[in-house]
């Protein structure tokens, strides 16, 4: 009986939520360990759970010293299963509902500067067709705010150069439609004409090329961005959302509205965009104390 339930809900989870399998995996097992411990407890019944149990899972959990980042996730998917029960009427109410989540410090995302982007998108040779392509990657990244699984995967009939705009199924198949400036349509004007046709060795719908015609990995971009990183002389730890982070960013301490940033990063919680608020606090912070004649 347990069992149908976890497997229903694993099927609520691909069909209702729009999860990816790899993200299915992470709640299975979380639910594993929560399952594992209710056993040990004698309870093999998740109707007959009560708040003292999770709250019992929960400090066991730190006994075992799980990082509060972790143990965070865990309630998350503890909370999320006990929410389906109560929607297909096997509880009336979640005994987790009332359990705090652990606190975590945040760590805020690496950004990089207006110069330091310049420096980095100016380092692909564009009289080379790789270099183009790559050129129209950068750019793209940085005017969109895609991620890069997205960006790898675009297909032709996701751009729209006319109008100048992305579209993009992200997380969850929601589709969202995202405005591209003036720089990333002319680079990827350039690439359809001049690089594209040069790397293809057959038909494809993808938009980017990669080796023998296929599109990219994101493992394979991500070596493309470090060698452009190191030649550029950029001197911090680049991640492959370096550029997705440094958009948002850049647009925020520009005043864009938090709403719209949401929008087109795709986050499905606000919570998760509130991030880059306090990304700008601290270069605004920065930017005081160094020019300030006062602030030291």
């Amino acid at each position: 009986m347990q069992d149908e339930i976890v497997d229903e809900f694993y099927q609520f989870l691909t069909l209702e939520r729009g999860l990816s399998q790899h993200t299915i995996a992470a709640y299975a097992s979380d639910l594993n360990k929560f399952q594992d411990y209710l056993y040990q407890k004698g309870i093999k019944d998740f109707t007959e759970v009560q708040t003292e149990e999770i709250e019992g899972f929960m400090y066991w959990l730190t006994l075992k010293r799980l990082s509060p980042r972790s143990r965070a996730r865990i309630l998350a998917t503890i909370k999320t299963f006990f929410r389906f029960l109560v929607l297909t009427q096997r509880l009336e109410s979640s005994p987790a509902v009332l359990i705090e989540t652990p606190r975590f410090a945040k760590k805020l995302p690496q950004v990089l500067s207006l110069e330091e982007v310049e420096r980095l998108l100016e380092q692909p040779d564009i009289s080379q067709p790789k270099g183009l392509r790559d050129k129209a990657m950068l750019e793209l990244l940085y005017a969109t705010g895609l991620r890069v699984s997205e960006l790898v995967l675009l297909k032709l009939n996701q751009i729209n150069l006319e109008v100048g705009y992305v579209s993009v199924m992200g997380k969850g198949a929601k589709e969202r439609l995202i405005p591209m400036g003036r720089k990333a349509q002319q680079v990827l004007t350039q690439y359809l004409k001049h690089g594209r046709s040069n790397l293809l060795k057959k038909p494809s719908p993808y938009l980017f090329i990669g080796y023998r015609g296929r599109p990219l990995t994101r493992q394979g971009f991500w070596e493309i961005i470090k060698r452009y990183v190191l030649k550029s002389g950029i001197n911090k730890h680049i991640s492959p959302h370096t550029l997705r982070h440094s958009f948002a960013t850049h647009i925020l301490e520009r005043g864009a509205d938090l709403r719209s940033v949401q929008t087109m990063l795709g986050h499905s919680s606000i919570t998760t965009t509130q991030i880059y608020t306090h990304v700008t606090e601290k270069r605004l912070k920065e930017f005081y104390v160094r020019y300030h004649p006062r602030a030291k």
